[in-house]
């Protein structure tokens, strides 16, 4: 169980997150902008707008929060690092990827739209993300490495190339290393992101960055045993997506190669470590301590 005051802050992080996407995702242009194609913009609305819990916004707000920093660049961090993270989702449900039908319990953008638009959508999402992080009311050196960092944990070396390993290893057996790379890299590499930027934003120390990039690396392991539990045995009514995927298309996840049980294990292994390392943070550290919980018993 989370607290009353866990569940108002992620809720507020959630509405603020909705309202900032929905002024960046106006029919006004953005300085250098020449036009807004309308069908574009529906489609990115639909991948954004009116869905999800909003986690990795939700990581970035609140560690910015641990040490006293809660202004609008934080947010319209926030809200850009939901356009990676949405973009990502819109070419994962492609027929080419994961070819879902189903999203946070709507229709995929590419079902509602079409597959091109679906392409489009994400790529402007993306670049959107670094457009906003560029504009940020910060100083140019936190806002060079924001841009710096999303861009390694988006990329290659990041959350595409672990897709690009995900899609590699499909009917192969994989190490219990290099399934961990992999995740670290498709699920992981934004959450820690996520945690670190919060940090380099507030101006934190070179020390506390660096314990908030390993939290960040624990609760990424952790987010992405809970999906691939909730993959394996949860409901698709109460996950707003199919189930039983991974399993069917031969994906190396840890549940695959360790078992529910063990998998179980692990998992409660990675939230006890990223709430042992958030210790020296003190009372501080407390919402993202309980945000790691959240993490490790959600069922969608």
């Amino acid at each position: 169980m989370v607290s009353e005051t866990f569940q108002s802050r992620l809720s507020g992080v959630a509405a603020a997150t909705e309202a900032t996407l929905d002024r960046f995702l106006s029919p006004a242009n953005r300085p250098g902008e020449i036009a807004r194609p309308e069908p574009l913009l529906a489609a990115m609305r639909h991948a954004t707008l009116g869905g999800g819990k909003r986690m990795r916004p939700f990581l970035l707000v609140e560690s910015a929060r641990l040490f006293g920093e809660t202004s609008e660049a934080v947010m319209e961090a926030a809200a850009a690092l939901e356009c990676v993270h949405c973009y990502s989702l819109v070419h994962d449900d492609l027929p080419a990827m994961d070819d879902d039908d189903m999203r946070r319990g709507r229709p995929t953008v590419h079902k509602v739209f079409d597959e091109a638009t679906a392409i489009l959508a994400g790529d402007a999402l993306l670049t959107l993300a670094f457009d906003v992080l560029a504009g940020l009311d910060a100083d140019a050196a936190i806002r060079i490495d924001l841009v710096g960092r999303l861009a390694a944990a988006a990329g290659l070396g990041g959350m595409a190339g672990g897709q690009m390993l995900d899609i590699a290893a499909e009917g192969e057996r994989r190490s219990n290393a290099a399934i961990l790379a992999l995740q670290a890299m498709k699920t992981g590499a934004l959450i820690r992101f996520a945690c670190e930027a919060g940090g380099i934003l507030a101006r934190a120390s070179a020390a506390d960055r660096a314990r908030l990039a390993a939290f960040g690396d624990r609760i990424g392991q952790a987010f992405q045993l809970a999906d691939d539990l909730i993959d394996a045995i949860g409901a698709a009514e109460s996950a707003g997506k199919a189930t039983a995927k991974d399993a069917a298309k031969g994906k190396a996840t840890l549940v695959g190669l360790l078992g529910v049980g063990e998998a179980r294990l692990r998992l409660d292994a990675e939230i006890a470590e990223a709430r042992r390392i958030l210790l020296p943070f003190g009372e501080g550290g407390a919402i993202l301590a309980e945000a790691a919980q959240f993490i490790g018993s959600r069922d969608a």
